[in-house]
């Protein structure tokens, strides 16, 4: 159903700009909090599976044309704002969409934390903070300075 939407989107753009567009690769991984996420120079939308199985109408008709739309802004205009100018007017114009940067989801059963702590409380870092301690990296409290450590 995602993939069918893609191309739909494809459609109204090609209708929309009298041209053509390479139709992207449509991968469906967990991203953290990700609804979608568009790979520019690979030409590649990923989908959050398990997002979409929850959302799947909303996701259908707004994460589907977000993502489509920085994909198109990529090809027709290069380097620009993520959610700027360019991308709004694709989003508006040939999807109708509001251009929102966001989305509502209920990110809780999909978001990960791991607990730390430091000498005046404690923190639920994300998978990847947790992952880059485990590399090496070391992040401190805003507060007292003091180190983070697993709780």
């Amino acid at each position: 159903m995602i993939t069918d939407a893609v191309f739909r989107c494809y459609d109204k753009a090609e209708h929309y700009f009298s041209r053509s567009f390479e139709r992207p690769a449509i991968t469906f991984r967990r991203s953290g909090k990700n609804a979608g996420t568009a790979f520019l120079q690979q030409n590649r939308l990923n989908f959050h599976p398990i997002l979409y199985k929850e959302n799947s109408e909303v996701f259908i008709r707004e994460v589907v044309p977000h993502e489509v739309s920085h994909l198109l802004v990529w090809i027709l205009f290069g380097r620009v704002q993520p959610h700027g100018k360019e991308w709004q007017s694709v989003m508006r114009g040939v999807f109708d969409c509001s251009p929102s940067a966001t989305h509502q989801f209920d990110v809780k059963r999909v978001s990960r934390s791991f607990s730390y702590k430091c000498d005046c409380d404690t923190y639920a870092l994300s998978t990847r903070r947790h992952n880059n301690i485990l590399k090496g990296a070391q992040y401190k409290c805003k507060k007292c300075s003091a180190l983070l450590i697993a709780a």
